[in-house]
Parts: structure tokens; C-alpha cells; sequence
């Protein structure tokens, strides 16, 4: 826990700062975020966090994860999170990458708005660049990096699919595949209508020009796809619609439902499971794939 206000407030007001962290963690060799920054699209500074795995060695080259967070008015900050948690992908033996490109909160509304209508555009150019970044890194074995993301970051995960075939393997949890199915389905309706600018009938080019199934023909990519079947703000279809599609496609792709999840996966158990999926599909297919 931080300090109310300024390093003595623990002693101020008969606040009393009783632990740091969770003393469970003591076991744990957990390492400190490391907060970089790179040259992004339109001269941007994009900031980035790495996270090194606990017994890393310099002079050794390890393995790339690169993650996108979800929003995408959204942001990777330096927190502890029980989903998604960096520390457990880099005690997996991976250099954890998390970028905050065009659309991210906490640098300028300016730089926050100027995703919408732009799905595809100005935060693709950030993260390949912020994948270049990662790559040229001296403990980084290039050539060998698997993506993954959530929500939004799940989209751009099927974006990046139909776009890049840099990465070894992909992770996509509860991401949008077809804009337009997801707009019929979603509970969110004001989000697509904003961030879109319009609805299918009436911006239908932007609709197609940024849906990721528009680019199936280009997925080669092995693709893990993780969906809860009670997620109502990304449908299961979504996830359903991207597994067929790999499938027709011959490429090596796996899909796990969550009968009991939304969004989000929030069961210890189903979480575990989660974590083992997710960590197998990447040593598969980057780790240990030659």
C-alpha cells in the first residue's frame, strides 16, 4: 500500500501502515516493472513496461509476450491485477511486454480520442513499432515473441492476425472478430456507435475497413481463442465466428469456452486454467517450437 499523502502520512491523522504487500508473495521472486518509452506513430511517445523473468540473466536471450491491453480507452499501469498479471507470464520465462498505444488513458485526452474512429490505424502503426522496440532489445531473442490481448486487445489480436505474421503465436480472450455481428449482439450499443462513428447502415465502410474477419485470408498465424459463454459485452459468437474461420482455414488454432464466465474471468479455478492454457499454447509455440 502507497502512502496517503507524501512519505509521513503513515504517521498522519492515526493512520498506521500495518504491511507493504500481501506477506503471500514473500515466497515469490517478483521484479519491478521497468517503464521505457519509443518513438511511436505521428512522432508519439508511447510508453511501454517490461517485465523481466525472476531469474533473468543479462547476456541471455529469452522469449517476447507481448501484450495489448483491453478498452481501449484503457491503459497498462504498474498495479498488481489478478487477471493478466505480468509476474506470473514472466516467471513462466518470458520478457513481458506492455505497451500503452494510441487510444490509452493517463497521457492527454488528446491521445485517448484519437482511437475512435482509427481502430486499425494510428495503434497498429504504435504496436508494431513498440514490437520492433521490444525486439532490439539485447536480452530479447528476436524471431521469437507470441502476442496476446484482451476485449480490445483480443480485436487486435485478430487484427494482427490479418496483418502481421511476426508473432509465433497469438492469444485472443473475448476479442471482437466481426463488427457488425458484435454491434447486433453487444449490450453496449453506445460504444460501438461512438467509437466507430455511426452504426453498420450508416458508416458501413468503416465497419468493414476495421473488422478483422474482412482478413481471414491472410490468418496463418496458431491462434489459442478464450471466450466466456456469459460475456454480453463481447458475445461468445465473436470468439466462435474466429475459431470456424481458423479451423476452414487449416490453421493450427484451439478454442475454451467458459460455460461460467462473462467478460472476464474471475474463478480461482477457472483462472488456473486460464493461466495453463494460455502459458502452454505460448511455450508450444515460441518457447519450445524450433
Amino acid at each position: 500500500m502507497a502512502p496517503l499523502n507524501g512519505p509521513d502520512a503513515q504517521t498522519q491523522k492515526g493512520v498506521k501502515r500495518l504491511t507493504d504487500t500481501n506477506p503471500g508473495l514473500a515466497a515469490f521472486r517478483l521484479r519491478a516493472a521497468e517503464s521505457v518509452r519509443y518513438d511511436g506513430a505521428g512522432g508519439a511517445k508511447v510508453q511501454m513496461w517490461i517485465v523481466k523473468p525472476p531469474d533473468f540473466q543479462e547476456g541471455r536471450k529469452y522469449p517476447l509476450l507481448y501484450l495489448v491491453h483491453g478498452g481501449p480507452q484503457n491503459s497498462w499501469e504498474d498495479g498488481w491485477t489478478f487477471r493478466w498479471n505480468a509476474q506470473v507470464f514472466a516467471s513462466a520465462g518470458y520478457v513481458v511486454v506492455m505497451p500503452n498505444p494510441h487510444g490509452s488513458t493517463g497521457f492527454g485526452q488528446a491521445f485517448t480520442d484519437e482511437i475512435s474512429g482509427d481502430w486499425g490505424g494510428q495503434v497498429f502503426e504504435d504496436l508494431m513499432k513498440g514490437a520492433d522496440f521490444a525486439e532490439s532489445l539485447p536480452y530479447v531473442e528476436k524471431g521469437r515473441a507470441g502476442a496476446a490481448g484482451g476485449s480490445f486487445g483480443g480485436y487486435m489480436m485478430d487484427w494482427f492476425l490479418g496483418h502481421t505474421t511476426r508473432f509465433r503465436a497469438i492469444v485472443t480472450h473475448s476479442g471482437v472478430y466481426n463488427l457488425t455481428s458484435m454491434y447486433g449482439a453487444t449490450e453496449e450499443l453506445w460504444f460501438p456507435e461512438w467509437d466507430l462513428k455511426g452504426t453498420p447502415w450508416t458508416n458501413r465502410e468503416m465497419y468493414a475497413k476495421f473488422s478483422p474477419h474482412m482478413y481471414a485470408q491472410n490468418f496463418k498465424t496458431p491462434t489459442l481463442v478464450m471466450h466466456g459463454e456469459l460475456d454480453f459485452r463481447v458475445p461468445v459468437g465473436e470468439g466462435l465466428q474466429l475459431f470456424t474461420t481458423l479451423q476452414r482455414l487449416g490453421v493450427p488454432s484451439k478454442m475454451i469456452e467458459f460455460p461460467d464466465e462473462g467478460h472476464w474471468i474471475n474463478k480461482p479455478a477457472n483462472s488456473a486454467l486460464w493461466y495453463h492454457e494460455f502459458i502452454g499454447w505460448m511455450d508450444r509455440w515460441v518457447k519450445d517450437a524450433k
